[in-house]
C-alpha cells in the first residue's frame, strides 16, 4: 500500500512541475519506468558564486515516502561545506524526522512529509545561496569558507566553468 501511495504522490509532483516548472532547476526521471529516481538540474542562483552553473543531481526517494526523506546527491562536481565528497547533499530538511541524536537540529526543522519535491530543490538553492559552516559535510570546504574565501571562489568559479562546458 505504501509503495502504491508514494509512487502515486511522486507521479502527481512530477506532473504539477512540468505543467508549472519553477524557477532555479527542472526535474524529470532517470528512467520512465521509475518514479522514484529523478534526475534535477539546478541552475546556479543569481548573485551567488554559484551563478551560471548547471549542477545535476539524483533524488532518491524511499518505497515509504513521504514518511521518510529522499537522499539527493549532485553527479555534477560540486565543492560546497553542505555536500559530501561523493556528492551527498546534508541539509537538515533530508535528515530522518524527529529529534537529532546529536542535537544540531529540532525536529521541527528537520523532513516532514508535508515537503515536495519542489520544497527541497528550494532549500537545496538556498543551501547554495548560504552554506552552513556550523555542521559541514565537507570540512575542507568550510574550513576554506571560513578562512580563504578567495580560494573558495576561484575552486567554485573552476566547477561553474567545468559545468558549462558539459552541456
Amino acid at each position: 500500500m505504501g509503495d502504491t501511495l508514494a509512487a502515486s504522490l511522486l507521479r502527481k509532483q512530477l506532473k504539477e512541475l512540468t505543467k508549472h516548472p519553477v524557477d532555479g532547476f527542472s526535474a524529470g526521471l532517470v528512467d520512465d519506468s521509475n518514479v522514484f529516481e529523478w534526475q534535477v538540474t539546478i541552475i546556479g542562483p543569481p548573485d551567488t558564486l554559484y551563478e551560471g552553473g548547471f549542477f545535476n543531481a539524483k533524488l532518491s526517494f524511499p518505497k515509504d515516502y513521504p514518511n521518510s526523506p529522499p537522499t539527493c546527491r549532485f553527479t555534477s562536481e560540486m565543492w560546497h561545506p553542505n555536500v559530501y565528497d561523493d556528492g551527498k547533499v546534508c541539509i537538515s530538511i533530508l535528515h530522518n524526522p524527529g529529534d537529532d541524536p546529536h542535537g544540531y537540529e529540532t525536529a521541527a526543522e528537520r523532513w516532514s512529509p508535508v515537503h515536495t519535491v519542489e520544497t527541497i530543490m528550494i532549500s537545496i538553492i538556498s543551501m547554495l545561496s548560504s552554506p552552513n559552516d556550523e555542521s559541514p559535510a565537507n570540512v575542507d570546504a568550510a574550513k576554506m569558507w571560513r578562512e580563504n574565501r578567495d580560494d573558495f571562489k576561484k575552486r567554485v568559479a573552476r566547477i561553474v566553468r567545468k559545468s558549462q562546458e558539459m552541456l
